[in-house]
């Protein structure tokens, strides 16, 4: 059955939604395409026709997420321009985060695995990373320029290994400790800027 050139781009759209929803909760090998395929709706024989190959969907599925991040960031910026680093930090560092992998940061969820993934991958990360240290310069008060940079460098590596923390322990206590530990220090560094 052929399907019209906006079935096919929501189809397309919906795989990759799927996908990344999967791969953030099980990593990029924990996930086949098969089961990608059925939690789209879809049989598997139609991959082909959206994607190269698995790397190919992790990575396009990757920018993806990134991109959808960066414009959520983006409009936290808009909406409370004078309090965007804080709320940013607030939300990142929630509860409702950490108990959602499938739906957050892509960095928390994925990135040491992305490190033993192909180059395709490996390179949509470090676009995304970029585009990561990009978005919370803007947050930042300041002239853009290295100091800024350093600044956005140092908080998104806290922020995301506080999350793999609080996601790697067993205990609900402690990671919670965690979360406020760090919400608490760059609560901190928001105020100093």
């Amino acid at each position: 059955m052929k399907v019209s050139r906006e079935q096919f781009l929501e189809n397309r759209e919906r795989i990759l939604e799927v996908a990344s929803q999967m791969f953030r909760e099980k990593g990029f090998d924990g996930v086949g395409v098969a089961d990608i395929m059925n939690g789209a709706g879809m049989t598997h024989g139609g991959f082909y026709r959206h994607f190269a190959s698995k790397e190919d969907l992790a990575a396009k599925a990757s920018e993806a997420a990134m991109a959808s991040t960066a414009q959520a960031w983006s409009r936290i910026r808009e909406n409370q321009p004078g309090n965007a680093l804080a709320t940013f930090v607030g939300q990142y560092l929630s509860e409702r985060h950490r108990d959602s992998p499938g739906k957050g940061c892509m960095l928390a969820s994925l990135a040491s695995d992305a490190a033993r993934q192909g180059p395709e991958i490996r390179k949509s990360f470090a676009g995304g990373i970029a585009s990561t240290f990009t978005s919370i310069e803007q947050m930042l008060p300041g002239e853009p320029g290295a100091e800024n940079r350093r600044a956005a460098i140092a908080l998104m590596a806290e922020l995301v290994g506080a999350m793999v923390m609080a996601r790697a322990v067993g205990d609900e206590a402690q990671s919670k400790e965690i979360l406020d530990a760090v919400a608490a220090d760059l609560q901190a560094v928001c105020e100093s800027r």
